[in-house]
């Protein structure tokens, strides 16, 4: 059956002005349970298709303090659980404690992104004004779920069967004074979480380990030039890899107590590739082409070289952080449209022994939020899962899937007013390939004003869903996500299949 569990009462307005929260983002405001039974099952879901998809999502209750910016809206989880041939949804909100703060008030309380000095209290994040909404990354270590937003928030653990917020992390969450950022990477074979932060004061960087069993066990500072504005950072078998991007705050104006973000042209960018357990000093630093990076696939380790694959950007003229005016909007649309900040499929090659960095364009097509599998994370890996952007929108009209070793690619369309989000591989229980299982996203049809569930064979995404499940409502586009494995939903139990080993 299909429960609504809570409904919130929501003060936005269905004709707000402003295009970020409105059509495909216009957010959830009902909380549901929903099972096979009650959900429209379009094909067959795989027997063997077990583990948990979980998409994070920005979905604002209130009206914003100021100008609203689409990183802003608070934490909504929602979880399709896959088991023998079944499937099971869940959403719920992030219950952090600018959430229930708001709840209590009834109204915003914080501002976000784009006007942190509007915040009426003391708030979190690298800018230390932001509500703490936990609304951009979900990734599961040592059983639970944890949530944060980019700019750096309390660690949210969650249970990942329930959606039950549990709480900031009580074992190492008070230690992070700086907050935790996104994109924080999970060893499969040891179960240990690398993770960083960035704060606007000296050191400009922490980076840390916690082990499989939820314990902190390494965290230093990392020495920066100044105050940075990273957002990914990569894990081999060995070493992590850190970035110092030349995208950052203008460092006069920041001592000022203003904040413009601006992309410098005329500064390399650099990396940073530090023994697992190391400090600031055994850290090897490399210099690239001027760029920014959101998200990479992987990083991993050949020869002497440690190699790292993402979307690469170089084209950010404007960014909306730090203006004001009347066309704060076209500056979000410009600063979020990947055509413009031109996001391709990138490699570098970092020699460990002769300080080299060698640089190859892997693909002319405008792709971001590329994955691997979660077996492949640190290691040598083939498919890159990427989304492909509509021009001038930031929202994913198909699907690409890069053959890291042939160059060759495939490509799938969601379809016209059909928008995806990050999409998870999962792999099944003994493969013997890398896309020996399936790939897992869900999409917003703006035409039937309805959301799905889409299951493709990983190994040829051309032929479209193997499985679509109808959800109870349209969920508003969202950013990441993530896969739970069935033997990683207690624990950092996980059996590598044969095509890891």
């Amino acid at each position: 059956m299909t429960s609504i569990i809570n409904r919130f009462k929501s003060s936005i307005s269905k004709n707000d002005e402003n295009p970020f929260l409105v059509g495909p983002f216009a957010p959830n405001d009902i909380e549901y349970d929903s099972n096979s039974d009650h959900l429209k099952i379009t094909g067959e879901i795989p027997y063997d298709l077990n583990g948990i998809y979980v998409r994070n999502t920005h979905n604002p209750i209130h009206a914003p303090l100021g100008v609203y910016h689409p990183y802003d809206g608070d934490g909504m989880l929602h979880a399709v659980t896959f088991k023998e041939g079944k499937a099971f949804y869940k959403n719920r909100f992030v219950r952090t404690t600018g959430f229930y703060a708001e709840q209590a008030a009834g109204k915003s309380l914080w501002s976000g992104i784009l006007q942190p000095q509007l915040s009426t209290r003391r708030g979190w994040g690298a800018i230390g004004s932001m509500k703490d909404n936990a609304g951009t990354d979900v990734i599961c270590h040592a059983g639970k779920l944890i949530a944060s937003m980019s700019q750096g928030s309390e660690p949210w653990r969650i249970d990942p069967q329930t959606l039950e917020t549990l709480g900031a992390d009580r074992e190492w969450g008070h230690k992070m004074t700086e907050g935790l950022s996104s994109h924080y990477k999970v060893d499969p074979e040891t179960g240990e979480l690398m993770f960083f932060n960035y704060p606007e004061k000296y050191p400009f960087m922490n980076y840390g380990v916690i082990d499989r069993n939820n314990k902190l066990v390494h965290m230093v500072p990392i020495d920066l030039p100044g105050a940075r504005w990273p957002h990914d950072l990569g894990i081999t078998k060995n070493y992590s890899v850190l970035h110092d991007l030349p995208f950052f705050f203008d460092p006069k104006l920041l001592s000022q107590g203003v904040r413009k973000l601006e992309f410098h042209k005329d500064i390399p960018a650099r990396f940073g590739i530090i023994p697992r357990y190391g400090d600031s000093s055994q850290i090897k630093w490399f210099e690239a082409e001027p760029c920014y990076i959101l998200h990479i696939t992987n990083c991993f380790e050949q020869g002497d070289e440690v190699i790292m694959d993402g979307c690469r950007q170089w084209n950010w003229q404007v960014s909306a952080v730090g203006y004001s005016g009347s066309d704060w909007y076209e500056k979000i649309r410009l600063h979020l449209d990947r055509h413009r900040t031109e996001s391709r499929m990138h490699r570098w090659r970092f020699n460990m022994k002769t300080g080299q960095t060698i640089e190859d364009s892997i693909d002319d097509e405008i792709t971001e939020f590329p994955v691997c599998s979660n077996d492949f994370v640190g290691r040598p890996y083939r498919y890159s899962y990427n989304g492909i952007f509509k021009k001038g929108e930031w929202l994913m009209e198909g699907l690409k899937r890069y053959d890291m070793d042939t160059k060759k690619s495939d490509t799938f369309k969601y379809g016209e007013g059909r928008y995806g989000s990050e999409v998870q591989i999962a792999l099944r229980p003994n493969a013997k390939n890398e896309d020996d299982g399936y790939v897992i996203t869900i999409v917003a049809d703006m035409i039937k004003n309805q959301s799905e569930t889409l299951i493709f064979d990983a190994s040829n995404i051309v032929a479209g869903p193997i499985a679509s499940i109808l959800m109870p409502a349209r969920i508003t586009v969202g950013t990441h996500a993530c896969w739970v494995e069935s033997d990683r939903i207690n624990g950092e139990n996980r059996k590598l299949p044969p095509c890891v080993l």
